[in-house]
């Protein structure tokens, strides 16, 4: 859907949503991970701190977040988890969850401070692993998909490296990083095409499938 939808040829990955986080790449018809979280996806982490600050779901507590980190001044250091190629987001989960009341209770730091601290700590945690698989790649081209793929602040970040490294940003918004129906027909569109079909009677659904396990017979 991404690439529909930009016009992206192919580009390094960064996929971000409240199940998953990866950075991938295609190659001979499979989507290689090259870095991932190895607990818990950032929308998951973004989501699990609306519910500390008792923020609304309307619409969803990722963009909740995103509008107060935008009026947010004071930055809060926090647990910097990257390993390698992958990030780890559940003890940086914590430390916050942990402080963040007697923060707020003592006016030391607002709401809007600490969710400004927790975007620009995780979203500068993605670029990394993604700059790194782009170099791997002797990729120009970075693409951001998925739920959290439409903030505005990811964006930004993402874009400033790609930039400095002279290659293209390719985002989209809401009407396609969040609806799954949209993504799932154009995958299944794509598969048509390709003379990939399954009898009826063989369809079965999975949550379980890697990236990397799906043959991408639509790609050359």
């Amino acid at each position: 859907m991404g690439r529909l939808v930009t016009g992206a040829e192919n580009p390094t990955v960064l996929y971000v949503s409240g199940g998953n986080t990866q950075v991938i790449a295609y190659l001979q018809r499979r989507y290689r991970i090259f870095g991932e979280t190895i607990d818990i996806a950032v929308g998951n982490c973004l989501d699990r701190f609306a519910r500390v600050l008792k923020l609304s779901n309307d619409p969803s507590p990722g963009y909740n977040i995103e509008q107060l980190a935008k009026r947010g001044k004071k930055f809060l250091e926090l647990p910097y988890a990257v390993k390698g190629m992958d990030v780890s987001f559940s003890g940086l989960l914590s430390y916050i969850e942990e402080k963040a009341p007697g923060l707020v209770e003592s006016g030391e730091y607002t709401p809007e401070d600490l969710c400004f601290s927790l975007q620009e700590t995780v979203f500068a945690m993605l670029v990394e692993i993604t700059e790194r698989a782009m170099a791997h790649c002797g990729s120009q081209e970075v693409m951001i998909v998925g739920g959290v793929g439409c903030n505005e602040r990811l964006q930004q970040m993402m874009e400033v490296m790609a930039k400095e490294r002279g290659a293209l940003l390719y985002a989209t918004d809401e009407r396609f990083c969040i609806d799954n129906g949209a993504m799932i027909a154009q995958a299944g569109y794509l598969m048509y095409k390709s003379g990939q079909t399954t009898p009826l009677v063989d369809t079965w659904c999975t949550q379980r499938f890697r990236t990397d396990e799906v043959e991408v017979t639509w790609r050359d």
